[in-house]
């Protein structure tokens, strides 16, 4: 398991406590419904993080953790 994947399991844990009203420690930081902005916007960038890493591993190029496709428009013959 990558340190990205495990960072996002973490944060998927957060919010989860977070939106059943229970307080998370990071560290020496306590997070609360206050904070669930936050810990969205962190689990999100995980996940951008671990689907880059999953693009690479295929083989398929990104931009920013988001996979694209090459056209080719020279025709066949």
């Amino acid at each position: 398991m990558s340190a990205a994947t495990e960072m996002l399991a973490k944060y998927l844990t957060a919010e989860a406590a977070i939106l059943e009203g229970k307080e998370v420690s990071f560290g020496e930081r306590k997070l609360r419904m206050e904070d669930l902005d936050m810990v969205i916007a962190g689990r999100k960038d995980w996940e951008a993080k671990v689907a880059a890493e999953a693009a690479n591993a295929a083989g398929r190029p990104t931009v920013g953790g988001v996979a694209f496709s090459v056209a080719n428009f020279a025709g066949r013959g």
